[in-house]
């Protein structure tokens, strides 16, 4: 398999175009013609990972964190981000990042955050918008099914756990062929009445091409009818964070004891108690102060997340315990995450979790 047939595999599973917009995910470098040897999962790809992945011969390196954030005007190897990079390169070494791809992911970072606390009732903290759009087509009877299983096909009428969703009115088309038209029926300067039945679909904006490619080609009309809407809606399964209920609520020092027991701390940065108990909570992996204010306004009693600073602590109101976990520690699940879907994604490939894939931050001597 080459490399651009696993970057494929890989984005059906994980939609790159769910990624934050200041995100610099997929492919950072290789060739995608290149045959794979062999994967290597890692949190940061740094030099040692790129030096772990030459010693077991991997070619293929996944990474939560992309490596490359900013454009490089050059690569001489003058830092750590250079450094890796180069080494990659000159050893011809694919590096894949997936970051905020995952974070939005609803069976990604967050989820398996709330299925260690063992969190019921979960719903995504602070959906997606502005990213679901509607087709409705105007189709002869004959074709509706035609039509339909070609949008399908290309990803459209997915709604949650449901898909092949779609709505169908039947009505009259009107349209006259004129000089130079090549009509399906009708007979030029004749206006045509049809039996026609606007289809309507629910899509992801980023399948938009695919999805109006897919439409052109299983429609016979030599102009096609149709809309496409952009919609205020929710994406309620896509999106940053999540929350839910414990299973037993509890007293803010047994909350804290249970994180850190779950979370292996050796510490976590709390705000003042509010001697309240404890049920419902919110969590961001990574660096999630901005996730505050919807956990408050989804009446969360705690939050837990990482690099907290001083007066973001503040913004709890005195209604809610925010707790800074840590940025590696709220994402310490994410490689393994990670292994589980490669593996069942490519069942006749090793993937294996780099051992250099470990906490930067010391927080005791």
């Amino acid at each position: 398999m080459t490399v651009k047939e696993m970057v494929s595999e890989i984005e059906k599973k994980i939609a790159l175009k769910q990624a934050e917009d200041f995100d610099n995910v997929g492919l950072l470098c290789g060739n995608l013609q290149r045959n794979v040897t062999g994967i290597l999962v890692c949190h940061d790809a740094l030099e040692q990972v790129i030096d772990e992945a030459v010693s077991k011969k991997v070619n293929f390196i996944v990474t939560f964190h992309p490596i490359i954030f900013s454009g490089l005007k050059s690569i001489t190897g003058k830092n750590y981000v250079e450094r890796a990079v180069l080494k990659a390169m000159e050893n011809k070494i694919a590096i894949y990042a997936i970051h905020t791809a995952f974070d939005n992911d609803y069976f990604g970072v967050n989820f398996r955050i709330c299925e260690e606390l063992g969190l019921k009732n979960q719903k995504i903290l602070i959906p997606k918008t502005q990213n679901l759009r509607k087709l409705e087509v105007y189709v002869p009877n004959n074709y509706r099914e035609a039509v339909k299983n070609a949008l399908f096909k290309a990803g459209a009428g997915n709604i949650g756990f449901y898909d092949e969703c779609s709505f169908t009115v039947q009505g009259k088309g009107t349209f006259r062929p004129i000089e130079g038209s090549n009509p399906f029926s009708g007979i030029q300067n004749i206006r045509e009445n049809a039996d026609e039945q606007m289809v309507s679909v629910i899509f992801e904006h980023y399948k938009q091409h695919q999805m109006m490619a897919a439409l052109k080609n299983a429609h016979p009309y030599e102009e096609v009818a149709y809309q496409i809407i952009t919609l205020e809606n929710e994406n309620q399964y896509s999106g940053l964070g999540r929350f839910g209920d414990l299973k037993i609520e509890m007293d803010e020092t047994d909350f804290l004891k249970f994180v850190k027991e779950k979370f292996s701390l050796k510490m976590i940065r709390h705000s003042q108690l509010n001697n309240k108990k404890i049920k419902s909570v919110g969590v961001l992996g990574g660096s999630g102060a901005s996730g505050i204010k919807a956990a408050l306004s989804q009446n969360c009693d705690a939050y837990l997340t990482g690099d907290v600073k001083y007066h973001e602590f503040f913004q709890n109101e005195g209604k809610m315990l925010i707790c800074d976990i840590g940025h590696f520690e709220s994402e310490q699940f994410v490689t393994q995450q990670l292994i589980e879907i490669l593996s069942e994604i490519f069942p006749k490939f090793a993937v294996s979790k780099s051992v250099e894939n470990t906490n930067p931050v010391n927080y005791f001597l």
